[in-house]
Order: structure tokens, then C-alpha cells, then sequence
């Protein structure tokens, strides 16, 4: 499986923006799936993720601003991004844990994609 990520760019503050990933040869049909970013110098981390189960979790920086999904085919996974902020740049990374079996849990990382946000 590969994930592959695309909508990135450069908005002004207060504008929107959605990423979207893809995961090749397959569907996100179970386990949690969502963002992470990484801003320079800083740590990745985590932004918002998308259980399964029907679970979501935001990061407190973008809870009300930022809405994590997945169309109704599983195809693609989404992250709608609204009233940006300078300190929302960064590289976005699509992630997925994904249950394998009955005991094991395989993760998978896109490339990413740059986000800026720039007056």
C-alpha cells in the first residue's frame, strides 16, 4: 500500500485549503487513519485522525478550524482546512494504521505535502 497526498500549496492567512490522500490498492476500510505535520525544527505531529470505529481525534491547535474524512467509497481521505494560521505551515503527512490479522497493526506514511501559509 502507498499513500499519496496532493492539494498543498501557498494561502493567505485566513484561507482555506483541502489535502487529500489516496492509498494505492486499497481502500481505508478499517483502523485509524488521519494527519500528521511537521513544521521546521519541530517534532512531527499528530493533527487530526479518523477511527473507524467512528472516533475522531484533533489536535488542540486546529479543533473547529480542521475536519478529517473519507468519501463514501473509502477511496480517499480528506483534510479541510479553514481559517489558516502562519503556524499551520508545514509538510502534511497522510498516515495509516491499519489492522492486519487478528494481533497486528501495520502503519503506512505519505510523502507529504507542503502547506504555507504566507501573506
Amino acid at each position: 500500500v502507498q499513500l499519496v497526498e496532493s492539494g498543498g500549496g501557498m494561502v493567505q492567512p485566513g484561507g482555506s485549503l483541502t489535502l487529500s490522500c489516496v492509498a494505492s490498492g486499497s481502500t481505508f476500510d478499517d483502523g485509524a487513519m488521519g494527519w500528521y505535520r511537521q513544521s521546521p525544527g519541530q517534532p512531527r505531529e499528530r493533527v487530526a485522525i479518523l477511527h473507524q470505529s467512528g472516533g475522531y481525534m484533533y489536535a488542540d491547535s486546529v479543533l473547529g478550524r480542521f475536519t478529517v474524512s473519507t468519501d463514501d467509497a473509502k477511496k480517499s481521505l480528506y483534510l479541510q482546512m479553514s481559517s489558516l494560521k502562519l503556524e499551520d505551515t508545514g509538510v502534511y503527512f497522510c498516515n495509516w494504521v491499519r489492522p492486519i490479522g487478528d494481533s497486528d497493526l501495520r502503519t503506512y506514511w505519505g510523502q507529504g505535502t507542503q502547506v504555507t501559509v504566507s501573506s
